[in-house]
């Protein structure tokens, strides 16, 4: 069997992962624990068809549906002054003068919890007539009577090579990304900072490769634009934003421009089809933290569309770039179509109950679905990319399927990005010249890839409309803040921590025989 060398961490969306630490320093992986500082729950099934209809008109009653999340954010208890928590706010300004004039912005403020409700109503595919108290809207033309704002939710990515090592450090230092125990938590930030340096060498390659920098943000950008212009045509006037959870524009950044912006409903939108606690997780754990601050924004209604996967508007939209892209063979019916998903360690879904490969699962399967009613019925093999470590992820890998369908005689493949929705590292360096090489190198003849959706336009209205019918379920539940969360932001116990991590740091750097070893797991 050919065999392969291992993939370098790409910083992009297929670092998110789950680091071995426990390997090198003896620490073990706390994925429940992990779960409980996201506030982000399983997705429960309700009964319902898995392909649901688009639509955006308010005077229908609620059919079958999926659980709905909505943020509930907490003030609080002690007031506090906004001039004085805006100067403390970490702010960069990224915003050009188009982007202002087309309503895309971004700024910065820390503060939510997150509540997960069941509704016997529409969530993420579509919501009908489903009222929250007095403030839920009854019709898309109220929206004009307020300030809506959209929230893009995205990973982010390095726009330079300057930029890789800073970024590397954002991601690692996410508790969803590297998951201590508890009591080992402050060492955190060392760790990136340690694991950053290191990966960064590795990482600039893959960026060089496809032009110096990840291509996120510009594309995240015309989607924003696309999505305002498509809301508008619907009219519902809207102001959209974007939050990047690992480069800029942060979050923190965004969440400041809606509030000067004076937004009175918001609705939050992770650019991330299925859900996973690595992704929209984490992007929507930070969103609680920023949201839990500020009294304006604990009273802000807001709606998270948590996962958008089984829409009907995303499902043909997948199936017409896959058809499109068979013709491109010149046996079309020969070709095995081949998903490839990003990959996510075997704990977060065993322990940590992260729902993401039942979600992957349907989504193939409806997508299949698609194609078959159109005649199509090609053979397809799900699999998923960029695992590193010594941990399980989910099976079967990428690299190992490709080497086996070339032993098995397969001539043609169509590669199908399946989790994501923007052209990044993990597709044009990994699927596009790695992947790519090892399939050719395998057997395979005759290779395809079907791009990203970017901003398609049967895709972009879809978004639209699930926009539309997340509307009427924006609410704000005001609670307060735990005591374990004040004591984690207690300054002086941060300071010791950063202390002591910081000394462990030093000594792992200056061990020759731990750092190969902690090198040859990353």
């Amino acid at each position: 069997m050919l065999q392969r060398k291992k993939l370098f961490i790409s910083a992009s969306i297929r670092s998110l992962v789950l680091i071995p630490v426990s390997s090198v320093i003896i620490f073990e992986i706390d994925a429940m624990d992990a779960t409980a500082r996201s506030g982000v729950l399983p997705q429960v099934k309700v009964c319902g068809s898995p392909l649901r209809r688009s639509n955006h008109d308010f005077a229908m009653s609620c059919p079958q549906t999926k659980c709905f999340k909505s943020i509930s954010c907490s003030s609080a208890e002690r007031s506090r002054d906004h001039d004085k928590s805006s100067s403390e706010a970490f702010m960069v300004s990224y915003c050009g003068a188009d982007d202002k004039r087309n309503g895309i912005t971004g700024g910065s403020y820390p503060c939510g919890h997150i509540q997960k409700r069941n509704l016997l109503g529409q969530t993420f595919s579509s919501m009908g007539v489903c009222t929250f108290g007095e403030s839920a809207l009854e019709s898309p033309s109220h929206a004009a009577q307020e300030k809506v704002g959209v929230l893009l939710l995205n990973l982010g990515g390095p726009e330079t090579l300057h930029d890789v090592q800073p970024f590397l450090f954002n991601l690692f230092a996410d508790p969803d990304i590297i998951r201590l125990p508890r009591m080992f938590r402050f060492l955190q930030r060392p760790l990136a900072q340690l694991i950053s340096v290191l990966r960064a060498p590795k990482s600039k390659e893959g960026y060089a490769a496809i032009g110096g920098g990840s291509p996120l943000l510009k594309i995240t950008n015309e989607q924003a634009h696309a999505l305002k212009m498509d809301l508008e045509a619907k009219k519902v006037p809207v102001n959209v934003y974007i939050g990047m959870r690992y480069w800029h524009p942060f979050t923190e950044e965004a969440v400041h421009q809606i509030k000067k912006d004076g937004i009175t409903r918001l609705v939050v939108l992770p650019l991330y089809p299925q859900y996973s606690i690595s992704t929209s997780g984490s992007s929507i754990r930070l969103l609680q933290s920023i949201l839990r601050e500020d009294s304006y924004l604990s009273r802000l209604p807001v709606s998270v569309i948590e996962s958008w996967y089984q829409r009907e508007g995303y499902i043909k939209s997948m199936a017409n770039l896959i058809e499109k892209e068979l013709q491109n063979f010149s046996k079309p019916e020969e070709v095995r179509i081949f998903f490839s998903a990003h990959g996510v360690p075997v704990s977060y879904v065993e322990n940590a109950g992260d729902p993401y490969r039942d979600q992957m699962e349907e989504c193939i399967g409806l997508i299949m679905q698609e194609l078959k009613a159109r005649g199509i019925d090609n053979d397809h093999t799900l699999a998923y990319q960029s695992r590193v470590g010594p941990v399980q992820w989910l099976k079967p890998y990428t690299d190992e399927v490709l080497v086996e369908l070339g032993q098995k005689g397969v001539k043609s493949l169509l590669a199908v990005p399946v989790s994501f929705v923007s052209e990044h590292i993990e597709t044009l360096e990994e699927i596009d010249m790695e992947y790519k090489n090892l399939a050719l190198e395998s057997g395979i003849e005759n290779w395809g890839r079907v791009p990203a959706l970017g901003c398609t336009s049967s895709f972009i209205s879809d978004l639209a409309d699930a926009v539309i019918e997340a509307l009427p379920s924006a609410t704000a539940t005001l609670t307060s803040k735990s005591t374990s969360e004040e004591a984690d932001t207690n300054p002086m116990r941060y300071a010791i921590n950063m202390f002591f991590g910081s000394i462990l740091a030093f000594f792992l750097l200056l061990s020759p025989k731990l750092l190969s070893a902690f090198r040859n797991y990353l």
